[in-house]
């Protein structure tokens, strides 16, 4: 009888070289929502942006992403600088594999959290390289359902933005062809953030779509309170009305309001997801792919969404997200975020309301000048081709 083995060296192509790079992203004004009014955190300032990039023996590339707001971006880099090495020599196209080849090198850090966003960016460099190599969108290798995404802009409604700044900013979204507007809320004093609300719901009128989100920062009882005050606004959703691991909490609103529930954000793995989706915590799943530690497990979250029957709202970075929500079943929505332009050469399309998935090959992106700029620490591993 023959036995066969399984070689740690592939037979086709193999990852040879990996670089991750840490950057900072400036903001160009301190960004304040409700958990920096009530104390909890301090304004941010910058984002830590961490990239990986890959290449092949055979030479062909693939550029990954994660971040951390406020705190973690060392952390990530630290623990990326760690695993990285493990992905010499292996398949590129064994993605899953690879995943879970990088989580068990950090698994005494756990399998949520820091450990995998660090791990996130190898993730979606892999995705970004195999449809580069299909000479695909990463939206068609996945199997697109359609070529545009409704998006909302939350950039502009701050709690740090003074109120007629906010109906300014909110009307120029509009005009520009964004679909939606999100408004932070969550103040100590509830009252401030019906007023805001209503204010805008008139300057727009009746037919634009409206969200606010909370950021966590209300308890049950407020929750419940403000959830009824906003359901005469017509929102398209509230956002993290509770703190994001109240499943119950969240469970009881999303059963009692018309205003749908979004939630998820926050959530660092797929099976804290997997929590959130079984006990029907939310009408709106907010995965964040980088957080979730990449595309990998972003596919399976999504996959139990859509069986479930939840709407979905991928969180920030919709330079990914763009990708991830075209090949969901039913109509999604993107944030729009423009802070993480400067950091590439390539623009997305806003148009009638929506996001164009770009048709360049993966994720549609390359490094700009300005990135290599802010960036403060890079590690490499194995040799170039």
């Amino acid at each position: 009888m023959t036995q066969t083995t399984t070689s740690s060296v592939p037979s086709g192509d193999s990852i040879a070289w990996v670089r991750i790079s840490s950057c900072y992203l400036p903001l160009a004004n301190p960004i304040s929502d409700a958990k920096v009014l009530t104390g909890r955190q301090k304004p941010m300032t910058e984002i830590a942006m961490l990239f990986a990039e890959i290449r092949t023996r055979d030479g062909h590339h693939g550029l990954g992403l994660s971040y951390s707001k406020r705190a973690g971006g060392p952390g990530q880099f630290a623990h990326a600088r760690e695993i990285a090495p493990a992905l010499l020599g292996e398949d590129p196209n064994d993605i899953a594999k690879i995943w879970t080849k990088l989580c068990w090198a950090g698994a005494s850090v756990g399998r949520s959290g820091l450990a995998v966003q660090a791990l996130g960016a190898f993730d979606v460099a892999l995705w970004d390289m195999k449809a580069r190599r299909a000479n695909l969108p990463l939206a068609k290798l996945l199997g697109s359902h359609r070529d545009s995404v409704r998006c909302y802009n939350t950039s502009g409604g701050f709690l740090h933005t003074p109120l007629d700044q906010l109906l300014v900013n909110a009307k120029a979204s509009l005009d520009r062809g964004i679909g939606g507007i999100k408004l932070k809320v969550g103040q100590p004093n509830g009252k401030l953030d019906i007023q805001r609300v209503e204010a805008v719901r008139k300057h727009l009128g009746d037919d634009a779509k409206l969200m606010v989100d909370a950021n966590q920062q209300w308890d049950r009882p407020t929750a419940q309170r403000m959830c009824r005050v906003f359901e005469e606004f017509d929102l398209v959703w509230i956002e993290e009305p509770l703190d994001a691991y109240d499943f119950e909490g969240h469970a009881a609103l999303a059963a009692t309001f018309d205003t749908p529930i979004a939630t998820g954000e926050m959530l660092t793995s797929a099976a804290e997801h997997d929590e959130l989706i079984r006990n029907r915590s939310c009408d709106y799943l907010m995965p964040d792919g980088p957080r979730v530690g990449g595309i990998t497990p972003f596919l399976k979250i999504a996959a139990q969404a859509e069986h479930a029957g939840l709407m979905l709202g991928p969180h920030f970075a919709m330079e990914l997200h763009v990708h991830l929500a075209a090949a969901y079943a039913t109509e999604p929505w993107v944030e729009h975020f423009d802070w993480l332009e400067p950091l590439f050469n390539e623009r997305l399309e806003i148009q009638d309301g929506r996001m164009l998935v770009p048709t360049r090959p993966g994720l549609g992106l390359s490094l700009s000048e300005q990135a290599r700029g802010w960036t403060r620490e890079q590690a490499e591993f194995g040799t170039q081709p």
